[in-house]
């Protein structure tokens, strides 16, 4: 079924403007999986999560959870949460990240998915967090307040939600952004931002709870090889 999907987001897809609303918006089953579920990994990695605060906060000054606007449902704003994995103060030390990538012998950045391997403002502590995407633990949060789901398309910051087309950001707020998603367990960091975009909208039309499930089995695995993540 995943291959299904990964292998049809590969063809141009048809414009959105006018579809329905996709089952997954309205879908209780839904939301009672991702309460569920997201309670219990937050008892079970309560004590991970701990350490790395105090890992982080050890590591360089600044505070322990990153807040950040995102789009959500409906293109209505909401902070997301994650661990600092940056040096305080890294938004006011704007760097050319493709730069820093061709300093470290690494092209091909894509700059919607903003995922360069070298980026300097990143701590220590943050790079080894990212390439577990341990990171990403405190948006178990955002998925019991109700503003993100377990699985979905990520959350883009204002700007580059607005680069999308309309009809791909109007396709994309329909539903919740997720935590992990189809492209997540697809390839990561070294994914292009079409495909991404493509392997998202795919899963909007093509969603059914087993999908869910399929894609939060995967999710571990991909984490765990961390080969493309960074």
């Amino acid at each position: 079924m995943l291959n299904e999907v990964e292998n049809s987001a590969a063809t141009p897809r048809p414009p959105l403007i006018g579809t329905p609303r996709p089952r997954c918006a309205g879908s209780r089953a839904k939301r009672v999986l991702d309460i569920v579920l997201a309670a219990v990994l937050l008892i079970v990695f309560l004590p991970l999560m701990v350490v790395i605060g105090l890992a982080v906060a050890m590591s360089s000054s600044g505070p322990v959870v990153f807040r950040q606007t995102r789009v959500g449902l409906g293109e209505r704003p909401f902070t997301m949460l994650k661990f600092r994995t940056m040096h305080r103060h890294a938004s006011e030390r704007p760097v050319d990240l493709a730069q820093a990538d061709n300093h470290a012998g690494i092209t091909g950045v894509d700059p919607f998915l903003a995922k360069p391997r070298h980026d300097p403002r990143i701590t220590a502590v943050g790079r080894l967090l990212r390439k577990a995407s341990l990171d990403e633990l405190p948006q178990l949060v955002n998925v019991l307040r109700g503003d993100m789901s377990l699985v979905g398309p990520r959350p883009c910051p204002g700007g580059e939600h607005m680069r999308l087309s309309p009809e791909d950001r109007a396709k994309r707020v329909s539903v919740k952004p997720g935590l992990t998603g189809l492209w997540q367990v697809s390839g990561r960091s070294t994914i292009t931002a079409e495909k991404a975009i493509q392997l998202d909208l795919q899963y909007i039309e093509d969603w059914r709870l087993p999908l869910d499930l399929l894609i939060l089995l995967r999710t571990l695995p991909a984490v765990l090889r961390t080969r493309h993540a960074w």
